[in-house]
């Protein structure tokens, strides 16, 4: 394996597991509350719309998340298009209630590096395939 190639895999290493443990911490954290109570980055329109509580409503969301994460170590290319797409979704929440726009802000460059990460998979494994 060349340098950029060993290079390249190294940074796909890192991104891989900065964008599945992220959502996996983030959607475990949805049950304790320890790290925040996310129920305050809700929109309050959607909070005004859910059939359900609070409470229950972001624990589902962390299980989406917790799978996402995972979804990442099995599948990096679409596992990270999911989270990318997933912290899209969440930027755009925060927009819309013009509430937490750093947060929001901060998601989206998070989304583009979870974009480049499914990226960087789909050339690595082009790489592989032409090895």
């Amino acid at each position: 394996m060349d340098q950029n190639s060993k290079k390249v895999n190294e940074v796909q290493t890192l991104l891989k597991f900065t964008y599945g443990l992220t959502p996996i911490v983030a959607g475990a954290d949805k049950f304790t509350n320890i790290l925040t109570d996310w129920a305050h980055y809700l929109n309050p329109s959607l909070r005004a719309a859910l059939p359900v509580s609070d409470h229950v409503f972001m624990m589902t969301v962390g299980i989406i998340e917790i799978i996402a994460g995972i979804l990442v170590f099995v599948n990096p290319k679409k596992g990270a298009l999911l989270v990318s797409a997933w912290l899209v979704l969440i930027a755009l929440n925060l927009i819309a209630s013009v509430n937490y726009l750093d947060v929001a802000v901060r998601d989206l460059a998070m989304a583009v590096g979870a974009f480049s990460l499914s990226k960087l998979t789909g050339v690595v494994k082009s790489q592989k395939t032409l090895n």
